[in-house]
């Protein structure tokens, strides 16, 4: 009735077919009353050509219709090779408008991505028009489609868990959910899987898997969507990190190696742990494309008559070739690095016959001498220095080191790098409480066991513990999960969280284990992360066909928005 073809598809094959078509005018245009119309679809572009000019008084831009005609080609000298129906148009000789668009574009379809972003969502619906934008949704529906096939031939199999269920203090802040049948009593979005994937592997699955929608109540950033996201979440029974790992980097590897044209790190991943990753890179989420390495010179400057880096954590990172850069370079290093809270950027310029720089005159030359040595200097090298504060020193460093890589342009973007950080710790301090709490997923079981958490400091402490990390971004968090019920009260005990409370807050969980429960392990791998690197994106939000904005709000749908007063009172609340 509407179609006999798509836009995406007509060929020189197709020359004297006579077919319909039917999308949305991209382009218009009167050359005399020879009216030629760019025809999209969700499948591509075709040409219209139509000796009737009412369609300009009819319709306009954006207006649906459906045309008849016959193929014909294009002369070679109106050939569009950007397109793959470009050889060929369509002859209308009849056409039939579909549904007008009669108000004023908020912007123009082809150019929607360089909108502002609160237009762009308020008409989401225009800007998946757009067909890069369109593009990268298709994507994404083959790469999940890619993924869920993937973990079944791994021998995983699909199972879906609530989406309302009970709040547990699991890091982030719950989204509520009030009862209407059970008064001063809320449900809890789901902010991961965890312990009803835990659940399976005691009731006797042995490869759980599915695509799951995960909310968290967090503000948001480049790579995370306030609200909620999707997570490639599986779990394994009688399984160790070693497992674990081979299906992580099978089902990546393969992923990856599929939708990008890009090198791709082999399996296996390299690993690094934690410790190292923050001195080495100044981050648990290293960019391993950057080639510089953050070296720890503390011990360096005991016996150095420089205040600021006395009985101080001194970091220096190797800039090689960096003499050359003109001083305004050295000029925006500083700027940048007062902006995130140092106090300044001392270096040391390595040139034919000596070094120079503001720090030189506190070295002695048999210190300069050690330092060209330990750090293998050589000619055109620039030596930065960061200094701090231990646990503000690394990040600073890692700070220092990406805009390095970027202004000297040394991150080779041709590839995707991804590695383990592994071996976190279990527990850290609260800054603003003092108290001991959980760094990484509480559920872990700590390196040691019950041995560890009876007798080591917990801050010393590591857990079996992992992320996946992919260009500097963090696509996965994992874990061999505790099954034990002594030690996950005694890790909670530990975490200030009494055996009582165990009980309340994870009832199922605890109960279960006392029934028998297998050691276990897994992972979940973010979805919108992965698509978002494979199309190239820097926005998560470009991923998503309806996203929040960057203040959690729905500006298509208005939500978060008022209800009435008869909603508010069947679910026993009342505003103040």
């Amino acid at each position: 009735m509407y179609r006999t073809h798509t836009c995406g598809e007509l060929q020189k094959k197709n020359v004297g077919q006579k077919v319909m078509l039917a999308g949305w005018i991209d382009t218009i245009r009167d050359h005399g009353g020879v009216i030629f119309i760019d025809l999209r679809d969700h499948y591509g572009m075709t040409q219209i050509v139509l000796n009737d000019d009412g369609i300009l008084k009819a319709s306009g831009k954006e207006s649906v219709i459906s045309v008849s005609g016959v193929v014909r080609e294009r002369a070679s000298e109106t050939v569009n090779t950007k397109i793959p129906t470009g050889k060929i148009e369509l002859k209308a000789d009849s056409y039939k408008i579909l549904g007008v668009s009669e108000r004023s574009l908020p912007f123009e379809i082809s150019e929607s991505r360089d909108t502002n972003e609160a237009v762009r969502l308020k008409y989401r619906f225009l800007d998946l028009r757009n067909p890069s934008l369109h593009k990268d949704i298709v994507i994404r529906s083959k790469i999940t489609s890619f993924i869920r096939k993937k973990m079944e031939d791994l021998g995983f199999i699909e199972i879906q868990t609530p989406i309302l269920t009970s709040s547990s203090p699991e890091g982030a802040r719950d989204y509520l959910v009030p009862s209407r049948k059970h008064k001063g009593k809320f449900y809890a979005l789901p902010q991961a899987p965890q312990i009803f994937k835990q659940l399976l592997m005691t009731s006797g699955f042995d490869r759980y898997f599915q695509i799951a929608p995960c909310f968290r109540d967090e503000d948001a950033r480049a790579d995370r969507s306030p609200g909620e996201f999707y997570q490639v979440d599986f779990e394994m029974a009688f399984a160790t990190l070693e497992d674990v790992f081979a299906v992580a980097e099978s089902l990546l590897y393969d992923t990856f190696s599929a939708f990008s044209d890009k090198k791709v790190s082999k399996p296996p991943f390299k690993r690094i742990p934690y410790a190292e990753s923050m001195q080495k890179y100044g981050s648990d989420k290293p960019d391993l494309r950057n080639p510089l390495i953050i070296e720890d010179l503390s011990g360096f400057f005991t016996d150095v008559d420089f205040a600021p880096f006395k009985n101080k954590p001194v970091r220096a990172i190797v800039a090689p070739d960096c003499v050359k850069m003109p001083k305004s370079f050295f000029e925006n290093m500083l700027a940048y690095a007062t902006s995130i809270g140092m106090k300044g950027l001392g270096y040391i310029s390595v040139t034919e016959n000596e070094y120079k720089g503001p720090i030189v005159k506190f070295l002695t030359e048999s210190k300069q001498k050690a330092l060209a040595e330990k750090l293998s200097l050589k000619k055109n090298d620039v030596l930065f220095f960061i200094s701090d504060k231990p646990g503000e020193v690394d990040k600073l460093a890692g700070y220092i080191r990406t805009e390095l890589g970027k202004r000297l342009n040394l991150t080779d973007t041709s590839r995707h790098e991804l590695c383990f950080v592994t071996d976190f710790p279990m527990f850290g301090i609260n800054e603003e409480t003092g108290n001991t709490e959980f760094v990484h997923n509480p559920f872990s079981m700590p390196q040691g066991e019950m041995e560890a958490l009876q007798t080591v400091n917990p801050l010393d402490i590591k857990a079996y513990q992992y992320d996946i990390v992919c260009n500097g971004i963090e696509l996965s968090s994992g874990a061999v999960r505790n099954h034990r019920p002594d030690i996950m009260a005694k890790a909670f005990e530990i975490a200030g969280y009494p055996k009582e409370t165990v009980e309340e807050k994870f009832s199922a969980l605890y109960n279960a284990f006392h029934y028998g429960a297998p050691p276990h392990a897994g992972m979940a791998p973010g979805l919108d992360r992965i698509v978002m690197i494979l199309t190239g994106n820097e926005n998560i939000r470009e991923v998503v066909a309806f996203p929040m904005n960057s203040n959690a709000q729905d500006l298509l749908l208005g939500a978060p928005g008022t209800v009435t007063e008869q909603q508010l009172r069947d679910i026993h609340i009342k505003l103040r």
